[in-house]
């Protein structure tokens, strides 16, 4: 058994399919606008673990989604090889970090806003 599919809640799904695509640099894997469903996957996996962009347009999924991003929390986590060149990266191209690269007991993190309702972290061991 194996994830092949997860979803993120986003408050506008074709705005964050606008960022993780050109910005975050992930591929579209489905895209139709007219139905508001995007998928979108890794490059260094097209084949991996599709990321559904969830519209957040029903009341529970709206108020799960502001209570992680008002208490601080990341809605999902993101692999990286070199955190210092995506924090760099990343940074030029306008995207707001809540917490520069960090060393933990387990790696190094970082945290970011999507532009989308949600935090993400960058993560590298």
């Amino acid at each position: 058994m194996k994830i092949q599919l997860t979803s993120v809640y986003v408050n506008h799904p074709l705005e964050a399919f606008k960022f993780y695509t050109e910005v975050l640099g992930f591929i579209s894997r489905l895209y139709i606008p007219e139905a508001y469903l995007a998928i979108v996957a890794s490059p260094e996996e097209p084949d991996g673990t599709g990321l559904l962009l969830e519209p957040n347009n029903n009341p529970i999924a709206k108020t799960y989604q502001e209570a992680l991003f008002n208490a601080g929390y990341p809605v999902i986590v993101f692999g990286v090889k070199d955190i210092q060149s995506e924090y760099e990266r990343l940074s030029e191209l306008g995207v707001v970090f809540r917490k520069q690269p960090t060393k933990t007991e387990v790696g190094i993190e970082a945290i970011f806003e999507d532009t989308c309702g949600n935090l993400i972290q960058l993560y590298q061991v």
